[in-house]
């Protein structure tokens, strides 16, 4: 089983930083490439670049009072998020078809309803 993850290409798993501008305020980020490149897709998809997905992620956590102590983390979270909606067939694996296409309080919903599924 673990082959699958340690015969991997290790590049993956190594950091590096990325630098931007979040209004006007310079800062760095450093995560692992396989984020990087989940971000660059998730932005693709969007007509965004990574820069500009960042910036419009922090814009919407901020805007829903978002504690963002870890941005990294929640970066991160959102990458994982991505990759789980597109295997439980909530958001196509089609990188023509924009994030924004998708009908996100819909899924959203059905979510809460696998999770409380779940619990009983």
């Amino acid at each position: 089983m673990c082959e699958l993850f340690i015969k991997a290409d290790a590049s993956q798993w190594q950091s590096r930083a990325h630098s931007l501008r979040i209004d006007g305020v310079a800062t760095s980020i450093r995560i692992e490439n396989h984020f990087w490149d989940t971000l660059g897709e998730i932005g693709q998809r969007d007509g965004m670049t990574v820069a500009q997905l960042i910036t419009r992620l922090w814009h919407e956590a901020m805007d829903a009072d978002h504690d963002l102590g870890n941005f990294t983390s929640f970066l991160r979270v959102c990458c994982a998020r991505y990759h789980a909606l597109i295997a439980a067939g909530e958001v196509s694996p089609d990188l023509g078809i924009p994030i924004a296409d998708h009908a996100a309080r819909a899924i959203l919903a059905r979510e809460s309803a696998r999770r409380g599924a779940a619990m009983n």
